[in-house]
C-alpha cells in the first residue's frame, strides 16, 4: 500500500502544479500538501486500465459544506470523461459521508467545464473576483 501512496502522492502533486500554471496561480512545491490529501483520502485519481487519467481533491467538511478542488485532466487525455467521473465520484462520496454541501469554484470563460459541472448538478450561486494589491508595509 505504501508503494500505491508514493505513486498517487507522485502524480497528484505533479498534476496539480499542472493545475496552477494551466489557472494562472503563482508556482508552489505541492508536495506536502498533496500527500496530505492522499494519506486522509481527500485525494482521487481516476485510472483506466491502471493508469492514472484524471484526478480531483476535496477540502475536509466544515459547517456541512466541503470544496472540490483542484479537477485535473491532463491535456492529452481531455475530452474523454475522466475529469467528470472523477468529480462525480468524489463530489457522491463527499455527500453520501456526510457533507450537506459539495462546492467548486469554476473559471466563467471556460464554457466546457462549466457545461460539465451543471450536468454533474452543480448550480450556479455567485460570481466573485480575485483582487490584488501591493502592501505598502510589507
Amino acid at each position: 500500500m505504501q508503494g500505491e501512496n508514493a505513486c498517487a502522492e507522485a502524480f497528484a502533486a505533479e498534476w496539480t502544479s499542472a493545475f496552477a500554471a494551466d489557472t494562472g496561480q503563482p508556482g508552489a512545491d505541492h508536495t506536502q500538501a498533496t500527500a496530505e490529501r492522499v494519506s486522509t483520502g481527500r485525494m482521487w485519481l481516476w485510472d483506466v486500465a491502471g493508469a492514472p487519467v484524471a484526478m480531483a481533491s476535496v477540502s475536509p467538511v466544515v459547517a456541512g459544506q466541503a470544496r472540490v478542488a483542484p479537477v485535473y485532466t491532463p491535456p492529452r487525455l481531455r475530452g474523454r470523461g475522466y475529469g467528470g467521473a472523477v468529480t462525480a465520484a468524489v463530489s457522491r462520496a463527499t455527500l453520501d459521508a456526510g457533507a450537506e454541501q459539495v462546492l467548486l469554484c469554476t473559471d466563467l470563460a471556460n464554457p466546457t467545464s462549466n457545461a460539465l459541472y451543471r450536468r454533474l448538478g452543480y448550480r450556479p450561486l455567485t460570481d466573485s473576483q480575485t483582487l490584488t494589491f501591493e502592501q505598502p508595509w510589507a
